[in-house]
């Protein structure tokens, strides 16, 4: 079965939101939905060009004055045929690379304050993301009008996945620091 560029499924559901130069694609990545998904400028342009050159996107040019010329991208009507077709396929399961797992797996050759030490980072950022989820959620939440927005719904439950995943890996990271520290084994 021939691998599947997912680049250019998540630049076509992006232009589904509206017309988007590459800086704001990169901008929205990084904004909205770079807590399950990224791309960089390095991934986006060439993809972009990729599916300009088979009918999926269509570029426009912007003109202002003293600005260099601004590249604006639409999804066309084969790129939302496309990326239906692909959404209806069966989701393929993630291929887990976390470098902290491994290090603790090896954990016994240095010494378990190291270890500890980067199971509370660990803990530190899951912190920190779920507070980024509270205030995406209240945004949306006092938004009034997000419930009129046709993702909105669909965006809620990612968010709601976020919360969970990163509730349980913070839960996880006080339980292994409690038992690097002799605690409940």
């Amino acid at each position: 079965m021939p691998k599947i560029n997912r680049t250019k499924y998540a630049i076509l559901g992006l232009l589904l939101l509206g017309p988007m130069s590459g800086y704001d694609m990169k901008k929205r990545f990084t904004g909205s939905i770079s807590h399950f998904w990224n791309e960089n400028y390095s991934g986006i342009y060439p993809m972009l060009r990729r599916l300009q050159k088979v009918g999926l996107v269509k570029k426009n040019e912007e003109r202002t004055a003293g600005k260099p010329v601004r590249h604006v991208y639409t999804i066309t009507e084969e790129g939302r045929k496309q990326l239906y077709e692909w959404l209806l396929l069966p989701a393929e399961r993630p291929t887990l690379r976390i470098e902290l797992l491994l290090k603790l797996f090896f954990g016994h050759i240095v010494p378990e304050e190291n270890l500890i030490e980067k199971v509370e980072a660990e803990k530190r950022f899951c912190d920190q993301t779920l507070e980024t989820f509270k205030g995406i959620e209240e945004h949306l939440s006092s938004t009034g009008s997000h419930k009129e927005l046709p993702g909105a719904k669909f965006w809620l439950i990612t968010l709601s996945y976020g919360k969970h995943y990163y509730d349980a890996v913070r839960s996880w990271c006080e339980e292994t620091v409690d038992i690097l520290r002799g605690g409940k084994k």
